[in-house]
């Protein structure tokens, strides 16, 4: 099956989520834009992304990825990613397929061809190539239900099955083989990351982490780069900033209230956080609400 095939059928199923203001399809979302933006900072979730037409750039830590029509990118971590669309227009939307990964469906696939796959020891949470061909044709399989309810139901979980198997032993899998292995540090990692998610207003005490993850502190602090990329601290800060900007954004009172909310004690330390981040003061976001 073709690129040009399943960006016919996102762009029909992006009309069918605007006009009925939600999914049709519940693994899969097509986000589109019209115009280049300037960098924004959001978490991703485990997820495929495909680009169908247009470019984007990502930051991950040091980490920087750009993506053109045709490539992927495959997340196995919950990750705070700053990212700009660098192509687009409204004659030729920034298009791009993304479909949600399930871990218990990446558990029992693992089950079964835990044995026929190898760790990945240089593998990274977030990782881009090419689009195989192999992930394809599963993909315009499973846009092609979006009409019919009862095969979404019946069809749907046998097809999701398959992107997952196929990601699961791509390339780009390494992190996702790594992340289901037993006892593995990527799978230790996921269990902190979930306490930082969950608590990262709060105070970042690393032994605490370490804990949670059964590691010491150096291990953990070395083993939490190696995954995400980043550091710990710096994980908790990505996740006070993009929570922040939301929170500016709908219009919160005032910017020490939204540093307040976000875990920062110091109106000031937190402008200077957030300067840093966005490349723009945190009023600036502010007045844009009003």
């Amino acid at each position: 099956m073709s690129l040009e095939k399943l960006r016919a059928l996102a762009i029909e199923l992006s009309a069918r989520e605007t006009a009925n203001s939600g999914r049709a399809l519940p693994a899969a979302h097509i986000f589109q834009r019209a115009e280049v933006t300037t960098f924004e900072a959001v978490v991703y979730n485990p997820v495929i992304c495909l680009i169908l037409q247009g470019r984007k750039e990502m930051n991950v830590g040091r980490q920087f990825v750009s993506l053109a029509e045709g490539d992927a990118l495959l997340v196995s971590h919950d990750l705070p990613v700053t990212s700009r669309i660098t192509e687009a227009s409204p004659e030729a939307p920034y298009l791009a397929l993304i479909i949600s990964l399930d871990l218990g469906i990446l558990r029992s696939l693992y089950e079964q061809v835990g044995e026929a796959v190898s760790d990945d020891h240089h593998a990274m949470s977030l990782s881009a190539s090419a689009a195989d061909p192999a992930w394809i044709d599963p993909m315009v399989r499973y846009l092609e239900l979006m009409d019919a309810p009862l095969d979404i139901q019946v069809l749907g979980p046998m097809i999701l099955k398959e992107i997952h198997f196929r990601l699961l032993l791509s390339p780009i899998g390494g992190m996702l083989r790594n992340l289901l292995a037993v006892d593995s540090h990527a799978s230790r990692i996921a269990k902190s990351i979930q306490q930082i998610r969950t608590s990262f207003r709060e105070p970042l005490v690393v032994s605490d982490l370490a804990q949670v993850a059964g590691m010491s502190a150096s291990s953990f602090h070395e083993h939490f780069k190696s995954v995400t990329g980043t550091t710990p601290l710096q994980y908790q800060k990505d996740l006070r900033m993009i929570e922040a900007r939301a929170l500016l954004e709908r219009g919160v009172p005032s910017v020490s209230v939204a540093g307040f909310q976000v875990g920062y004690e110091s109106p000031t330390h937190f402008s200077r956080d957030y300067s840093r981040k966005f490349g723009c003061s945190p009023k600036h976001h502010l007045a844009r609400a009003s």
